[in-house]
């Protein structure tokens, strides 16, 4: 079995936290349609591609690799963390209730 490099891990795991994020705020979106959240679900697109890349160059396993895909990372979680987003919890929902993103639901208005 030939050796893998625990940073290519380390990377694999960003590359599942950054998908993770994005998939939550598109949740959060669709239930509660606040603005700063929809803009956090579209841009969240482009930061899961940059994991995901920053994840294959890892596969490559050669230094100069690792450490770019490290630095991509990092970007992608850096880029994804300055989006004002709102608030939407109300201070009495579990841990598992923001984990998840299970946000209470928009009331559609009535005409």
């Amino acid at each position: 079995m030939p050796f893998v490099d625990p940073i290519t891990y380390i990377v694999a795991f960003g590359a599942i936290v950054v998908s993770f994020l994005w998939l939550r705020d598109t949740r959060i979106f669709v239930r509660t349609g606040i603005e700063g959240y929809r803009k956090a679900a579209y841009q969240g697109v482009l930061f899961t591609g940059l994991g995901w890349f920053a994840a294959a160059l890892a596969g490559f396993s050669d230094n100069t690799f690792l450490y770019l895909a490290c630095g991509f990372i990092l970007l992608a979680m850096y880029l994804q963390s300055r989006i004002t987003r709102g608030n939407v919890w109300k201070g009495d929902e579990s841990a598992w209730q923001r984990f998840t993103g299970a946000a209470p639901r928009r009331v559609p208005e009535r005409k």
